[in-house]
């Protein structure tokens, strides 16, 4: 029977940031991951260049059935912090819109710094490795695996959640949470596309491929937050940024609304270039919008000339811009999703330790939690400061039982 003092299951963005920053107290800790390749989900976030963090993050970046929980955590370990860790390794970096940082090179960067960190803390690698079983004892915990049977005093579970099952995801974490008896906030996708019924979406299918900037919100949520970002039209519907973001705020059922030109009186814009115009309304629009877009969007009507307009039918037409409803039918879901929303309720978890209120010595880090960030870096940085908060309390607390 091999014993340590903690065992992480999961050897992602979490599971590594946590296994490294125990290991550097002295705890010997065993690492285990199921996967033939080494965190697969940080090699294909950003591009393929990793957006590591985000240069503004706050508690308001997240979305959490207790918006207060990720606070402690975010403030003892900042994206300064992180990036501070990126440039002790020289890893070139850039920003870009709104604060997202991504590598030069690529996020295999991050991978090998997360691992050579796990390296330098004498972390112990299972991988690939299953954990077919875990028990709780007098002292612990007992982990039936493939490579046979480990004893420890704590268990971190780091196993993410279920977007992306062909990178090998899977609701492993949610699973164990329910063995032992703690809430599951129900999972579904996150930054995620949306998808229309085909009848109602038909006319838009000629603009797949086409982005435009807009104004997304939930129409039948006002108070929730709107962004401001690219919207791609797709055959089945909606992707970009924007519809990613407004993804984790909607509901089925809910209609969103979209402002086609945030920011522009399209009204008196119109109106204003109406006075002897010769062109059609379709080229007026074209000055703001992709040409395929105020084309489609217009179809016959589009062909008038501006001139032969009335200044009611451009309020009316500019209405209709700035709040275009749409309800979509559903997301195109795990498989397309970026992350999962819900999780191991967060009332279930001490907020410092990560530790479940009910199970001494059992810790849910990351994704599997009920915390879910923004596009944008925000979620790998909650990965790396639940780690790191999880994994300091574990430090602090030596070898003492659970």
């Amino acid at each position: 029977m091999h014993t340590v003092d903690l065992v992480v299951v999961g050897a992602g963005a979490a599971g590594m940031m946590c296994a490294a920053t125990a290991g550097q107290y002295g705890q010997q800790v065993v690492l285990i991951d199921h996967a033939q390749k080494l965190a697969e989900k940080i090699r294909i976030s950003g591009g393929g260049r990793c957006n590591f963090t985000n240069r503004d993050v706050s508690a308001e970046n997240f979305i959490s059935g207790n918006p207060h929980f990720c606070k402690a955590a975010l403030a003892a370990y900042s994206a300064q912090d992180f990036i501070d860790l990126v440039n002790s390794h020289g890893i070139a970096w850039h920003e870009k819109h709104r604060g997202q940082l991504f590598c030069d090179g690529s996020s295999d960067q991050i991978i090998q710094m997360l691992k050579s960190t796990c390296d330098q803390a004498h972390v112990q690698w299972r991988m690939p490795c299953e954990v077919t079983e875990i028990l709780k004892t007098p002292n612990g915990f007992t982990l039936n695996t493939t490579e046979g049977p480990i004893k420890t005093r704590r268990v971190v579970i780091a196993t993410g959640g279920t977007a992306v099952p062909q990178v090998g995801a899977t609701d492993y974490g949610l699973r164990l949470a329910k063995l032992f008896g703690l809430r599951i906030v129900d999972p579904r996708p996150a930054l995620v596309p949306l998808k229309f019924d085909p009848e109602v979406w038909q006319p838009f299918v000629a603009l797949a491929g086409v982005s435009v900037v807009a104004r997304v919100s939930v129409a039948d949520r006002p108070q929730a937050t709107p962004f401001v970002e690219d919207i791609l039209f797709t055959h089945r519907g909606l992707s970009g940024p924007g519809v990613l973001q407004i993804s984790s705020y909607w509901q089925p059922g809910q209609s969103l609304s979209f402002d086609l030109m945030p920011g522009v009186p399209v009204a008196q814009t119109l109106i204003d270039l109406k006075a002897g115009a010769r062109q059609q309304l379709s080229s007026a629009l074209a000055a703001f919008w992709p040409k395929r877009l105020a084309e489609n969007w217009l179809a016959e009507s589009g062909r008038r000339k501006l001139a032969e307009w009335s200044d009611k039918g451009l309020k009316e037409l500019a209405a209709k811009i700035q709040d275009w409803r749409a309800v979509p039918t559903g997301t195109e879901g795990f498989k397309k999703a970026e992350v999962m929303r819900g999780g191991v309720d967060t009332s279930e978890l001490n907020q410092r330790s990560m530790e479940a209120r009910r199970v001494p010595g059992l810790h849910f880090i990351g994704e599997v939690v009920d915390v879910t960030g923004w596009l944008g870096g925000y979620n790998f940085q909650w990965a790396w400061s639940s780690g790191v908060a999880c994994g300091r309390y574990i430090g602090e607390s030596g070898t003492t039982s659970p």
